[in-house]
């Protein structure tokens, strides 16, 4: 199964605002590669801004893999990688 970008900012938003207990809408969030600091995303959320590192990530798309798809993965099954835009493979 393969997560396209958009799909990881969706399992983000929703990640975060089950946290918050707001609205997905009012959660934004832009996706960060650096070659020393790896993966992470910048979330805006109530005013508030913060940095997710990678595990926050991996974590947010394990459980939007389980409501979306209905299918429980670990976080060593998904890997983050950038094309033309970032996405998740995830393994079984």
């Amino acid at each position: 199964m393969r997560l396209n970008e958009q799909e990881i900012v969706n399992a983000i938003c929703l990640h975060i605002s089950e946290r918050k207990q707001i609205s997905p809408n009012q959660v934004n969030v832009e996706l960060m590669w650096d070659e020393d600091l790896g993966y992470s995303a910048e979330v805006q959320a109530e005013g508030r801004s913060q940095i997710l590192i990678e595990a926050n990530m991996l974590e947010a798309i394990e459980r939007y893999v389980l409501k979306q798809y209905d299918q429980r993965v670990f976080r060593s099954q998904i890997h983050l990688d950038i094309e033309d835009e970032m996405y998740a493979d995830i393994h079984d």
